[in-house]
């Protein structure tokens, strides 16, 4: 049996990155996976490309800034499976690093929709639809180091990531007694499509990674999705409302400059 042997399994910004290494390790783990993301194309390649090795997947584009969207996934998941029981509400983005006084109210704004407001909205309706089943349920939110440390990356974008922090803290608080356990992951320096240009600049950002991560290496999206498969599993069970880094030590230094 798999980690996530048929456990009908939610994940957001699915189409890349963590997301899309996560569909592959769950489906792998045995989970029946819903995968959302804005752009449908992505989503719905990798869920064709799943199913072809044997896993179940169905695809959803929805904009999960909106509460149409955020629900529209969990509505999908029912109408396929019958039950929720897992979700990695992992979509999100973020802005070329810069001080907090740079930053306009539009930047601040839209950091804050893709990030926090999607977080909320996603994990609003996956707690309502577990509640409503009665079978209990895990939920894991990807932040990332910046929602536990300072002076890490993007100002806005760290404001919004500690807001999710506080989110996990709060529907342990209020759904625990559902059976449902909400955690974190908070990924370090990852290499991804979506941090590839820092990469390719030079050999500058390979020795930054170096001298601030413990480990002298960055992450693969894979390792984060592994953290997030083994919180999500019965193996878990008894984790509830902690953010685990999975960040190769940054968080437990000050190694920053």
């Amino acid at each position: 049996m798999g980690l996530l042997d048929d456990k009908v399994t939610i994940i957001t910004g699915a189409g890349r990155g963590i997301g899309a290494a996560a569909a592959r390790l769950f489906a792998r783990e045995g989970a029946l996976l819903v995968l959302a993301a804005r752009t449908g194309a992505e989503v719905a390649a990798l869920a064709a490309e799943l199913r072809a090795d044997g896993g179940r997947a169905v695809a959803v584009a929805a904009d999960l800034t909106t509460a149409e969207g955020a629900e529209r996934t969990v509505e999908v998941a029912l109408e396929t499976y019958g039950r929720l029981d897992a979700a990695f509400d992992n979509a999100g983005s973020g802005l070329r690093p810069a001080p907090l006084t740079e930053r306009s109210e539009a930047e601040w704004d839209e950091t804050h929709a893709l990030n926090l407001r999607g977080g909320w909205l996603c994990l609003r309706a996956q707690l309502r639809a577990m509640a409503a089943g009665g079978r209990g349920g895990a939920v894991v939110l990807n932040t990332g180091v910046g929602a536990l440390v300072g002076g890490f990356g993007d100002g806005a974008q760290q404001a919004a990531k500690h807001g999710l922090t506080g989110l996990v803290k709060a529907a342990t608080a209020d759904h625990a007694a559902h059976g449902i356990r909400v955690n974190a992951v908070a990924p370090g320096i990852v290499r991804t499509p979506a941090t590839e240009p820092y990469f390719a600049a030079g050999p500058a950002f390979d020795t930054l990674v170096a001298r601030s991560t413990p480990l002298a290496r960055p992450g693969t999206a894979v390792e984060v999705a592994e953290a997030a498969a083994w919180l999500l599993s019965d193996r878990a069970s008894y984790v509830a409302g902690v953010t685990l880094p999975v960040d190769g030590g940054i968080t437990a230094t000050r190694r920053f400059d």
